[in-house]
């Protein structure tokens, strides 16, 4: 299958990378990380050790492939729409946090597009080098739900690659669920300068486990059966297996760059007011990071 992953940051970057080891891959990036790639090729270490030769580029338009597998923050997801929109791809997966991003690019593309998750641990260590610092799982699937040929072919593909892959007919509720993850784990741990384990214990954890009930609340007042135990239990688990790493968030407010906390504890907000549901705690890491973001902004890349 030919792959185009267009957002070769950490997360693009090990995917491309795992996926080149079977298909022709191409990453769409920045420089220098891109310029390195394309030069001497994409090295994956950590959990994993091997070398690859996808091809990279800077340039996302005009592109062509069976699967176009989409990885940029939440904030990039319209122009990463407008440059895919300009080529032709059989379908499109989302890999990215937050909520919204599918329909978005569905509004912009002529192809099918699926939702996914994936719990792989990633941090780019310099430019043609990402590591993997935790083996997770990419979950895939009709973004309404239900079963479609075109998501068995990309689970097809990416587990012929090697990568740990699940077809699932209900990613609505898998998409909450990682959600409620995402809510309770990244704003907290950036906010506190802590890994991920931070959140297992302490108070860290009293806002984290705050967070992902709120998350919940607001996803069964949309319709979707997910339980404030079910939510906890899937953030203990991330924050278990990825107890060491730091969350895209903490990297983020870290290396002074913009945030996806409106799609994450934002998104849980804004649809707790249209739903009636209360969700303070979402409410107050969102302003908390959002008043980082305006006191960073001139310095923020």
């Amino acid at each position: 299958m030919e792959i185009v992953v267009f957002g070769a940051g950490s997360l693009g970057s090990l995917v491309g990378g795992l996926l080149a080891r079977e298909h022709p891959v191409t990453l769409v990036g920045r420089d220098p990380h891109v310029a390195t790639v394309r030069e001497s090729g994409l090295r994956v270490e950590g959990t994993y050790d091997f070398s690859v030769s996808p091809a990279a580029t800077t340039d996302g338009t005009g592109l062509g492939a069976d699967l176009a597998v989409v990885t940029v923050k939440a904030f990039d997801t319209e122009a990463a729409a407008e440059a895919l929109a300009t080529g032709a791809f059989d379908a499109a997966l989302s890999l990215q946090n937050g909520m919204g991003n599918e329909a978005i690019l569905a509004d912009r593309l002529e192809c099918p597009v699926l939702a996914g998750t994936a719990t792989y641990g990633a941090r780019l260590t310099g430019p043609g080098v990402v590591a993997c610092t935790g083996e997770g799982e990419v979950v895939l699937g009709p973004r309404g739900g239900g079963t479609a040929e075109v998501a068995d072919e990309a689970g097809r593909a990416f587990r012929a690659a090697g990568v740990e892959t699940t077809v699932a007919d209900d990613m609505p509720r898998r998409r909450w669920r990682k959600l409620a993850v995402n809510a309770g784990i990244n704003a907290t741990t950036a906010l506190a300068r802590t890994q991920n384990g931070g959140v297992r214990s302490g108070p860290a954890r009293a806002v984290a486990t705050d967070a992902a009930r709120e998350t919940a609340r607001v996803a069964r007042a949309a319709g979707i059966e997910l339980s404030d135990a079910d939510a906890v239990r899937a953030l203990d688990a991330v924050a278990a297996d990825t107890a060491e790493n730091a969350s895209s968030t903490l990297q983020d407010v870290l290396a002074g760059r913009h945030t996806e906390v409106e799609a994450i504890n934002g998104h849980v907000a804004a649809r707790a007011d249209e739903l009636g549901v209360a969700a303070p705690v979402n409410r107050t890491l969102a302003n908390l990071l959002g008043a980082w973001a305006d006191a960073n902004a001139e310095s923020r890349p």
